[in-house]
């Protein structure tokens, strides 16, 4: 087994996508790993957290570069693996391929974008079906979706989340109940944690965004001190200069897609977690174009 995933690895280094039937392997191993993992993985430092990905394979390698390779380096992603980059599929294959080879080294939380709803409207459906002829690979990759942790928990005092808190959630117990297995609903505290944002308010206000809310300074206090919790980390918002603090330092925003859309121009950040109590932050900058494959509109499948 070890050898099959060590030669997955190895192609998918190279954003190459796997065989159907590969995929479907590795989907169901990855599966069969998160279906005993809580929906609040806990995890000790030293860890590096990272936020959005999005689909930017060759700047996820840069990342690596950064940071450091599993299993050397432990890692935390807080979601939005897919969509909108030109190469979800290999973005999200590469870190399948890891997580079943090293389970205890790489946590894969899900974003907003992990869904059957927004992958149908913004890319990772279409990419699915153009590369490999057929909707069943964006199938298998949904079930792992759905079962991908909400949230992770750094030494019992940083909790990780995509997107942010839910008036409908006081601790963190009530996420330990959330049934997750699910497609994400349109509203509720399993949607809020991935959905909401935070900004200069007090208490809760509407979202923009049509789905989760927005969340001020005295709601995250009392949730950190309900929760004896230091800080919380999120992703889900572009910050152009990778990282963004708020709340007196006890919220962050952390991105981790440079370039994003190959065209914001923005820097991107990864969190390092030394203790609990002392990070880290690292910024990298998007891969040149000269070392970057642009695909044409037609892609065929490199195995055929």
């Amino acid at each position: 087994m070890a050898s099959e995933l060590d030669q997955w690895i190895e192609v998918t280094k190279l954003c190459k996508y796997l065989p159907e039937n590969d995929l479907k392997k590795l989907c169901d191993i990855v599966c069969d790993l998160l279906i005993e993992e809580p929906n609040v993985q806990l995890v000790s430092s030293p860890v590096t957290v990272c936020g959005d990905i999005h689909g930017q394979f060759y700047d996820l390698e840069e990342l690596f570069r950064t940071g450091g390779q599993v299993p050397d380096v432990n890692y935390i992603f807080m979601g939005d693996f897919v969509d909108r980059g030109y190469y979800s599929l290999e973005t999200f294959t590469r870190l399948l391929a890891l997580k079943a080879r090293y389970p205890n080294k790489i946590t894969l939380l899900r974003g907003n974008h992990e869904s059957r709803q927004i992958t149908k409207v913004y890319g990772f459906y279409d990419e699915c079906f153009t590369k490999y002829g057929n909707v069943n690979p964006w199938k298998y990759c949904c079930r792992v979706f759905d079962l991908l942790n909400i949230a992770a928990l750094i030494d019992n005092l940083v909790l990780c989340v995509h997107g942010g808190l839910s008036p409908e959630i006081k601790s963190l117990d009530q996420i330990r109940t959330i049934n997750r297995d699910q497609e994400i609903p349109h509203k509720g505290a399993f949607c809020d944690l991935v959905w909401s944002d935070p900004e200069d308010i007090t208490g809760w206000a509407q979202s923009p965004r049509g789905a989760g809310w927005l969340f001020g300074k005295d709601v995250t206090i009392d949730f950190m001190s309900e929760n004896s919790l230091n800080m919380i980390c999120r992703a889900h918002q572009l910050v152009h200069e990778g990282i963004n603090y708020m709340y007196d330092k006890r919220l962050v925003t952390v991105w981790s897609a440079p370039n994003y859309c190959y065209r914001c121009g923005n820097v991107a950040a990864i969190l390092k977690f030394h203790t609990a109590a002392k990070s880290t932050v690292e910024i990298f900058k998007a891969v040149p174009n000269s070392e970057r494959v642009i695909p044409s509109q037609r892609i065929t499948p490199y195995f055929l």
